[in-house]
């Protein structure tokens, strides 16, 4: 207690989920003692409204809540397993402290979903002040029922910022339907931010490209119905809807949206059909909402080229856009689509598109390449040519010409005619449109052997996916050769190593990655590769080797902060740091910050004070359910004591 500090007493964000080490419970009982370091750490920080805490046990409220009662924000986080006891008791001892709460974040805290309504209701005065209430919880698979929906907005009416996860699926008793969301949309009038999504979408697997779109069940959810929650709800700014179960047809009942919530900046649909009809007449659909700035489109079935040029031409604003599972959607498309929003768009996200591979996702960002400043790929090195005419109204369109008529961008989106005289001026012929050098491609650079590369000037953020067993290499071969302002690179892989043969490549192909001169932050995330943990069949690699294959070569490359999670053996719910993985990590001399998802041994962690500028070193077991009792070296006390120590009593150059 005695080294708790005392001369910042004006911090207003006390964050105490981070002690080491990870996930052990800061107060496991009601002892003297632990009131007394409450009392310490309040006379400290007098200041603090904000308030983060790995909250494992009710004691922990128990204990800190009293010490702030004019908190404003708190976020509870629990990955490890609920322990019995009576519904809703852990959030009680917060509700009856902290009076004054306006904010309340539970998306890293594993409860069951019955706790939250009992808990709200049981404190009607304090529940009624929150003004942002987050249920988007990670760590469950199970979403809240119809009911319970009703009980918590009946709750919180003055909610301006509501995200929960749901169960839209019919198959269950009490699902989220029509009742449900009318019940919301009147009984919480001030919403700005709403975001309803289905346990499913929580997952974060990728999807398989093949699939048609259309998912097995179609939502209970009504065309009326949303028209009604649109009209109740005129305030929005932010809405999601990623239900996982069909809703079809809605074309007309997007255009309420936009008639019944003229301040919608951001707009995200998931397994909504007919969104938008193939452009023939005027701009329809989701394209009538012209004030959008954000826009994500998942797994929708209908959405052609065709579509994606009505989007284009009828949201002049995007400045974000991101597609996923959409099977239709070609080069050709997304080219019209940067194309025309050139001026605006600076963040793209394509994923899981059948006929979008990793080549063809780049040719069709050529028209943004010198504006982009955030880029989502997939890895896919090869796929199925797109079909020569996917629903585009006229593939001989020059992209060149066609943008810059002002009347096309502009009046288009008044619901002028497509084919207006203005228009058809650009519409050439295929053989002219053959001759013609797109404008883009002279913004390109020599790599020193005769061959030009293509420049993505301002891009920061680069995320990946990519299937287990496949090489990072072919990245730069297929267009982001030279990118001077990259800081941060995030790299998901995912897939089942077991049914995986032996790469015959040694290294995964961290070391290309060196060609970025400015990447200093990185997120390697491989706790989807599942593999075997101790033994493998004779002709397969343990987890211990996929460790190596993917982190060789990481010391090569000059990062500042890096997120590693390993890979995991499902049947023992424990993602571990192997020995190789260690090796590769303490080459390199250039981390400051290193966060391990997992979990290693304490004489594995002696490596990483080979690093000169390590500072910060985090073993985090943040994924669900935690090990309730760590019986080896891992996680103990005294273990992660004594490396914590050595790490902070080395000298460090800076």
């Amino acid at each position: 207690m005695f080294m708790i500090p005392q001369c910042f007493r004006f911090i207003t964000h006390f964050d105490l989920s981070l002690l080491s080490p990870w996930g052990h419970s800061l107060f496991p009982d009601l002892s003297h003692e632990f009131h007394i370091l409450a009392k310490v750490m309040h006379r400290a920080f007098p200041g603090v409204d904000s308030l983060t805490v790995y909250s494992r046990t009710p004691s922990t409220l128990q204990v800190l809540a009293p010490q702030w009662p004019n908190l404003k924000h708190v976020k509870l986080v629990r990955w490890h397993q609920r322990s019995q006891m009576p519904v809703g008791s852990d959030l009680f001892p917060l509700f009856e402290n902290c009076t004054d709460l306006e904010s309340l974040d539970l998306s890293n805290f594993y409860c069951w979903t019955e706790d939250i309504p009992a808990a709200l209701e049981s404190h009607s005065l304090s529940a009624s002040k929150l003004t942002y209430l987050n249920l988007l919880t990670l760590p469950s698979t199970e979403g809240f029922k119809s009911l319970e929906i009703i009980a918590i907005s009946a709750a919180c009416t003055n909610l301006r910022e509501f995200l929960v996860t749901c169960m839209f699926d019919p198959r269950y008793i009490d699902f989220v339907g029509d009742e449900a969301l009318v019940a919301l949309a009147s009984n919480c009038k001030k919403l700005f931010h709403l975001h309803l999504a289905d346990t499913l979408s929580m997952v974060n697997a990728r999807g398989d490209p093949e699939d048609e779109g259309y998912s097995s069940e179609d939502a209970k959810i009504s065309c009326a119905t949303l028209e009604e929650v649109f009209t109740g709800l005129p305030l929005l700014e932010e809405l999601v809807l990623d239900i996982c179960h069909n809703v079809r047809d809605v074309g007309v009942t997007l255009e309420t949206l936009n008639l019944k919530c003229p301040r919608l900046k951001s707009l995200k649909l998931g397994h909504f059909h007919g969104i938008c009809r193939p452009m023939d007449t005027r701009i329809e659909g989701i394209a009538a909402c012209k004030g959008l700035e954000s826009l994500s489109i998942k797994n929708s079935a209908d959405l052609t080229d065709s579509s994606l040029m009505g989007i284009a031409l009828g949201c002049p604003r995007l400045a974000k856009f991101h597609i996923q599972g959409c099977k239709k959607v070609t080069e050709m498309g997304m080219k019209f689509l940067t194309c025309v929003l050139r001026k605006t768009l600076v963040d793209v996200k394509i994923s899981c598109c059948k006929f979008l591979d990793a080549a063809s996702a780049l040719q069709a960002m050529e028209p943004i390449r010198s504006r982009i400043q955030q880029l989502h790929i997939d890895c896919v090195w090869h796929s199925l040519g797109a079909p020569l005419n996917n629903g585009l109204v006229h593939n001989d369109f020059d992209l060149n010409e066609l943008v810059e008529d002002e009347s096309i961008t502009n009046g288009l989106n008044n619901g002028d005619n497509i084919f207006s005289t203005s228009t058809k001026r650009h519409v050439d012929s295929s053989d002219r449109v053959k001759n013609k050098k797109c404008k883009y491609s002279s913004e390109l650079q020599c790599n020193g052997s005769g061959f030009l590369h293509k420049s993505w000037d301002r891009l920061q953020s680069l995320s990946l996916w990519i299937a287990v067993g496949d090489l990072l290499t072919p990245l730069h071969l297929r267009g982001l050769e030279i990118c001077p302002a990259l800081e941060e690179i995030q790299i998901k892989v995912e897939g089942d190593c077991r049914s995986r043969p032996k790469p015959s490549d040694g290294a995964f192909g961290l070391l290309s990655l060196a060609r970025y001169p400015e990447l200093v932050k990185m997120k390697l995330d491989c706790g989807d590769v599942i593999g075997y943990a101790l033994t493998a069949p004779s002709g397969q690699m343990d987890l211990s080797l996929w460790d190596r294959f993917y982190l060789n070569g990481i010391g090569n490359l000059n990062l500042n902060e890096l997120d590693y999670w390993p890979p995991q053996d499902r049947d023992v719910n424990q993602r571990g740091l192997s020995l190789p993985a260690v090796g590769s990590l303490a080459e390199c001399s250039t981390l400051r910050k290193l966060f391990i998802h997992g979990t290693t041994h304490e004489h594995f962690l002696m490596f990483l004070l080979k690093i000169p500028n390590l500072r910060e070193m985090q073993l985090r077991e943040d994924y669900y359910p935690a090990p309730e009792d760590d019986m080896s070296t891992e996680m103990r006390l005294t273990s992660w004591s004594r490396f914590e120590g050595a790490l902070n009593g080395r000298e460090i150059p800076d």
